[in-house]
């Protein structure tokens, strides 16, 4: 069974940090680019990173340059998503999800993707 499971999200104060987790099971991620993706409250999701089947970053959003890095460990087969300093309108769920390298040679918008985690909740708030 393919499966994206997300962790690591909670409540931070801003300028603080944190690491989401991405971890595929039941598919290699050497055949997937792995996009990541927020909703905020009463906003529409937006694509916030991709990183591609080789384990390259191919893109970041402007909103989140230079303080989020996206990186992968094939032998966990997980995706991470580092986050410093963190404002509060990065609050929101955090996804992840997967799309073959056949079908794409980057991430498309969510609903393209072929594959989706459930999401994790970031809350940026002092």
């Amino acid at each position: 069974q393919l499966q994206l499971v997300e962790s690591g999200g909670g409540l931070v104060q801003p300028g603080g940090s944190l690491t989401l987790s991405c971890a595929a099971s039941g598919f290699s991620l050497d055949y997937y680019h792995i996009g990541w993706f927020r909703q905020a409250p009463g906003k529409e999701r937006e694509g916030i990173s991709c990183i591609g089947s080789s384990g390259t970053p191919l893109n970041y959003a402007d909103s989140v340059k230079g303080r989020f890095t996206v990186s992968r460990d094939i032998g966990a087969n997980t995706v991470y998503l580092q986050m410093n300093g963190l404002k509060p309108g990065d609050t929101g769920v955090y996804t992840c999800a997967a799309i073959h390298i056949t079908v794409a040679t980057m991430c498309r918008e969510y609903g393209r993707m072929d594959y989706w985690g459930k999401g994790t909740l970031v809350t940026v708030s002092s």
